[in-house]
């Protein structure tokens, strides 16, 4: 291996490449690692330039010494050791990297100062999280996986039930301080802030003051726990509270938002919430001082005076040089010539004691074909069921084709059939198919451009991925521990570990699906070759060399010695 030293318009670079032989007659040169820009190497370490390269020299030097071959002498007859941890997963020192760049370790050090317990909280906690991203199970299984780790636990594995109890206690402590110290690690966008909630079921049948009969949102007969979700601009999550399961979802935002003004120091900031939760409480205590909303309006429940006036045809612009449109019927009528664009109109919302609060109406051509794709799929469904005379038990769910057939019990006369008679409900297809592509947001961002109001709003996909990724791979339900204070815990725990994700996700510029990321961290394993070092048994791709760019350690050689892996290890605990 050796320096080069690139000139590129003026801006010296430095890379330490090397030269690999690819035929008998053929050589070509590969880059090892890029080291950076002179002018910034020479800020950042405060050395001059002829300093720096002799540093990049000696780092070629040491990566030199020891690209020495390691000669393995292993037999087809001597035994593995009995009970012996081999294979080992090393996709958590990603996530170790971002822990400790966050300062967990001061924040449990101020923990342990109230409490004075014994065991390692701050060890208990990474864990844990790093176990329910890379490979989700209860707590005590956790600590099976935490042995996987190059790291053992420095702790027993009943303490983990311990320290659930003083997490639970320190929650809201620990959310603020984690906020702030965010901040070390990447910039926040707290001037919008999305809120939504979510369930949990637990797989009980008793209820219980938290666990409580409430409307499930995976239609589950067991009691649940709601969650109400904070998340910054960015999709990274801010704060979370928990309520029980047969509350209203609504005063949940409430207490939340003082927890963030008083605990983070919020006061200038934009709340965007689904319709389900713009309350017109809701939109009143964000109608105060530097406070703003931008809330999803039902078109269904307003007045129908209202509703008719906001779905006319007069006053439609086009979105994308606000031109006035003169006959809007025809878009509705050919909405595949118009499948590109976007449609809106703004009006006063009337029915609202939030004064002057705007309402954005919006339709989307494709948005209006791809429901009116989805109802008629439905629609063979519900004709089958007409024919075959069989309609289940309608739950309430907005998809269920069964809202189309309407069963006639009685006769004319008022007298019970004796025969029921299934039939399509063309009144229920045309007053659903009347609001194909038709969407609309309230705010009292009155100043704000049409643009910048809709962005906002369709930025609320992101707490809805969270919740996926929350329930879907960090599987956090259904939840087996059964005392309060471990609930409370074991969600804390799912929080930060979506937290810590999320990081991850923006430092890889959210250029892979979140699906691709997570099963790379799941896959990122070592084999152990005693005396010697550790052999990758992961695939290397473009995500693991993204993530070895980002966080300045590599492990795609074909051996890491074992004295450099302890400087990784080191290295992201700094």
């Amino acid at each position: 291996m050796r320096l080069r030293i690139k000139n590129d318009n003026g801006i010296e670079r430095l890379y330490i490449e090397k030269s690999i032989r690819i035929s008998p007659k053929k050589v070509t040169t590969q880059n090892v690692e890029k080291l950076g820009r002179i002018d910034n190497l020479m800020r950042s370490m405060d050395l001059t330039r002829d300093e720096v390269i002799e540093w990049a020299q000696k780092r070629v030097d040491d990566l030199n010494r020891s690209e020495k071959p390691v000669i393995l002498s292993l037999s087809a007859v001597k035994k593995i050791i009995p009970d012996e941890q081999r294979t080992f997963k090393a996709g958590y020192l990603f996530l170790q990297d971002i822990y400790y760049s966050m300062k967990f370790k001061n924040i449990f050090r101020n923990i342990q100062k109230r409490h004075k317990h014994k065991f390692d909280l701050d060890a208990i906690t990474s864990d844990l999280i790093y176990a329910r991203i890379i490979e989700p199970a209860s707590k005590r299984a956790s600590y099976g996986v935490a042995k996987t780790f190059l790291e053992p636990p420095n702790y027993n594995d009943y303490d983990i039930y311990r320290g659930l109890s003083i997490l639970a206690e320190e929650m809201d402590f620990i959310q603020s301080e984690v906020y702030k110290n965010s901040s070390f690690v990447i910039k926040r966008n707290n001037r919008v802030l999305y809120y939504d909630c979510s369930n949990f079921y637990f797989e009980i049948e008793q209820a219980d003051d938290l666990r409580k009969y409430g409307k499930s949102k995976e239609h589950r007969p067991n009691p649940i726990v709601q969650m109400g979700l904070m998340m910054d601009g960015d999709g990274i999550p801010i704060a979370f509270d928990l309520f029980d399961g047969s509350s209203n979802e609504q005063p949940s935002l409430k207490p939340l938002e003082k927890k963030v003004i008083k605990d983070f120091g919020f006061n200038r900031f934009i709340v965007c919430t689904d319709a389900g939760l713009a309350s017109e409480t809701n939109r009143r205590i964000n109608n105060i001082n530097d406070r703003a909303f931008v809330v999803t309006q039902s078109l269904k429940k307003l007045k129908e005076k209202e509703r008719l006036s906001a779905m006319d045809d007069t006053n439609w612009k086009r979105l994308s040089d606000g031109k006035t449109i003169k006959n809007f019927q025809i878009i509705r009528e050919n909405p595949e010539d118009y499948k590109d664009e976007l449609f809106y109109k703004e009006r006063i919302h009337d029915g609202t004691n939030v004064i002057g609060q705007l309402m954005i109406v919006t339709y989307s051509p494709s948005y209006a074909i791809y429901q009116k794709t989805l109802r008629e799929a439905q629609l063979d469904r519900a004709e089958k069921m007409v024919v075959n005379k069989q309609v289940k038990k309608q739950r309430r769910n907005p998809n269920d084709p069964a809202r189309f057939v309407k069963v006639t019990s009685v006769t004319n006369d008022g007298e019970i059939a004796q025969n029921k008679v299934y039939e399509m409900n063309t009144d229920a297809i045309e007053a659903e198919s009347m609001y194909d592509g038709f969407y609309a947001v309230c705010t009292n961002l009155t100043d704000e451009t049409v643009e910048i109001i809709l962005s906002v709003s369709e930025g609320r996909w992101k707490i809805e991925e969270s919740f996926r990724i929350m329930k879907n791979d960090f599987e956090s339900r259904p939840v087996y521990v059964s005392r309060e204070d471990r609930i409370k815990a074991h969600f804390l725990i799912c929080f930060l570990s979506l937290l810590i994700f999320r990081i991850l996700e923006k430092k890889t510029d959210r250029k892979y699906t979140s699906d691709d990321l997570i099963k790379t961290l799941r896959d990122y394993n070592l084999l152990k070759i005693n005396g010697e070092g550790y052999i990758p048994e992961y695939v290397r791709t473009a995500i693991t060399d993204h993530l070895h760019e980002i966080f300045n350690f590599r492990t795609d050689t074909e051996i890491i010695p074992t004295r450099k892996m302890r400087e990784i290890i080191s290295k992201t605990k700094k």
